[in-house]
């Protein structure tokens, strides 16, 4: 059975990278560290359960927004503690819950609930969470949920 394994390209920072994911998110593992003549050239770790592997390609290749990743958060404590870890040292916010890292790649940190706000057969429901979202760069799980409740 096949298997899709992320893959990411940096310049020479693969193992800081993926040490400074372990450290941001609780349920990881370094996985391998794959050295050439002594230095790094890929390694292999999980987050959350998902495996990835990262490389030391080169400056040739850097990423943008169209990939990014994804994660759905069950609380605002989920969410602030991922934006805060995330976008130090370097980390940029974006709009509508997005942000790079200090590698430059780009992350979702959105509520689970956000979806099932959005996609309400209440049109008015569902605008005005979108319109309150479309003004925040961090998620405020407690203002969406006032906008979809309408207070």
């Amino acid at each position: 059975m096949p298997t899709i394994t992320p893959f990411l390209w940096f310049d020479t920072q693969a193992e800081e990278a993926m040490n400074f994911y372990a450290a941001t998110f609780t349920r990881s593992k370094v996985i391998s560290v794959s050295r050439v003549q002594g230095k790094v050239m890929s390694v292999q770790f999980e987050l959350e359960g998902q495996r990835l592997t990262a490389l030391n390609g080169g400056p040739h290749v850097n990423f943008t927004e169209a990939i990014s990743f994804f994660v759905g958060c069950e609380t605002q404590q989920e969410i602030d503690e991922l934006w805060a870890k995330l976008t130090a040292d370097g980390g940029a916010p974006n709009r509508c819950g997005w942000l790079k890292d200090k590698f430059g790649l780009s992350w979702q940190i959105i509520p689970n609930a956000l979806g099932r706000m959005l996609a309400d057969p209440d049109a008015e429901k569902a605008g005005r969470v979108m319109n309150v979202m479309l003004k925040m760069s961090k998620l405020d799980l407690e203002k969406l949920e006032d906008a979809y409740n309408g207070q």
